[in-house]
């Protein structure tokens, strides 16, 4: 990328996010949301550059930037978990996770087969595991609408925060899997490979995560780490989980996730930094992912465009992701308007675009161009209809179960969130 495309790109991003800040409360009022703006963003940049940012998706600032937001968001989204309190008190969330979650991959698998005939059952499978996480910055409303019962918002809040880490690992075999004919690599050779990666990356970020929260702790009672370094303590850690695994032939990304776990376990203090994280620095992060992902979605889906593609982002949004998700949810009490509405707010956004982007730099195989524009069409369909349906569908939605009730979509909950640790 030329300094002058550079200059371009910087200008328009900080246009953006400054122009976007100077309004972010009032536009809350309208059916818009941060990532259709930042989306849009990068739309114009390269509508007015012809050539997405002047380099290709394999660019490696596109990638630093990638990997470094899904390390920081693995971490964070699961350190900001209270295990314990999840699985003793939030029925929904686990049943989602533990049911829904593969069910949904293995139906989404079963229509990619059938849908495209040129997938192999691993393609399938991975195309299904890369748009199974949700991203419930998409619809924002429905988490921060207080019309929404607090039980319902937290069990969006947190599959949404866990599931991403949840489907890395199968991401990642399902691609070894896809593309182990194409890169002359033998089965055995594979699977020593792959026990590297699933084994040492948690056992790095278990015992990285462990030591991070004591040295934290112990430097808190003594009085020797500031309040903003308790938070820049925890980013570092984060890193330094991705880059020891990596250095060992662990998994990063694994061990990021499994890591932010350790972490919010075993930390004894207050961890609203980790909030503060998610609120400002996170939010730039993210973001800036959504304002790439305008700018390369449009010359990587036009190469490979069919519209079977629209078919299957709409399939994903709907049938893949609401029928599992209300078989998960039989006999916990709830009704089926509540199943339909946790169904429908399952938004395809960060972790799939990151997921994409890894198929881009760690495989070539036949096809993988084709999942990647798959999952770039599901991803922008998303952003457009769960931003525009969120604010509206949350108010109905909360005008439903005040008028149903006592109920059990009512029940008070305990925060699983470690701010109340």
């Amino acid at each position: 990328m030329d300094s002058n495309m550079e200059a371009a790109a910087l200008l328009m991003i900080a246009v953006l996010f400054f122009g976007f800040s100077l309004v972010s409360k009032w536009i809350k009022s309208l059916p818009i949301t941060a990532p259709m703006v930042f989306t849009a963003g990068g739309f114009c940049l390269y509508f007015f550059s012809r050539k997405a940012l002047g380099m290709s998706v394999s660019e490696g600032a596109v990638h630093f930037l990638a990997e470094l937001t899904l390390v920081l968001v693995l971490f964070s989204d699961a350190a900001s978990i209270n295990v314990r309190k999840l699985l003793k008190d939030h029925l929904l969330p686990v049943r989602m996770l533990a049911i829904g979650l593969p069910f949904s991959i293995l139906l989404g698998a079963g229509f990619a087969y059938v849908l495209f005939g040129t997938f192999t059952m691993w393609m399938s499978l991975l195309l299904a595991s890369v748009l199974a996480p949700t991203d419930a910055a998409l619809g924002q409303s429905v988490v921060s609408d207080k019309t929404v019962p607090e039980r319902i918002r937290q069990a969006i809040s947190v599959e949404s925060g866990l599931n991403d880490g949840l489907a890395l690992p199968l991401v990642l075999v399902f691609l070894a899997i896809a593309g182990m004919g194409t890169v002359g690599t033998s089965a055995l050779e594979w699977l020593g490979f792959s026990l590297l990666q699933i084994l040492l990356g948690p056992a790095v970020g278990l015992t990285l995560g462990y030591a991070g929260a004591k040295l934290v702790d112990a430097a808190v009672d003594r009085g020797l780490i500031s309040k903003s370094f308790e938070g820049i303590s925890a980013l570092a850690l984060s890193v330094l989980c991705f880059s020891t695994a990596e250095l060992v032939f662990g998994n990063g990304f694994i061990a990021a996730f499994v890591g932010g776990l350790a972490f919010g376990h075993f930390i004894r203090h207050e961890c609203n930094y980790l909030f503060e994280f998610a609120e400002s620095e996170g939010q730039f992060f993210t973001l800036s992912t959504f304002f790439i992902l305008g700018a390369i979605a449009l010359p990587i889906i036009g190469e490979h465009f069919e519209w079977m593609y629209i078919v299957y982002g709409i399939l994903s949004l709907t049938v893949i992701r609401m029928l599992p998700i209300s078989v998960s949810l039989i006999r916990t009490g709830i009704g089926w308007p509540t199943k339909a509405f946790l169904g429908w707010f399952g938004p395809r956004g960060l972790a799939s675009i990151l997921f994409a982007l890894l198929i881009v730099e760690e495989e070539k195989f036949a096809g993988s161009e084709e999942i990647v524009a798959i999952v770039l069409v599901t991803v922008l369909m998303s952003i457009a209809l769960h931003g525009v349906s969120s604010a509206y569908l949350s108010r109905q939605y909360g005008e439903y179960v005040l008028a149903k009730g006592e109920c059990a979509e009512m029940e008070k909950v305990r925060s699983a969130k470690i701010r109340a640790h």
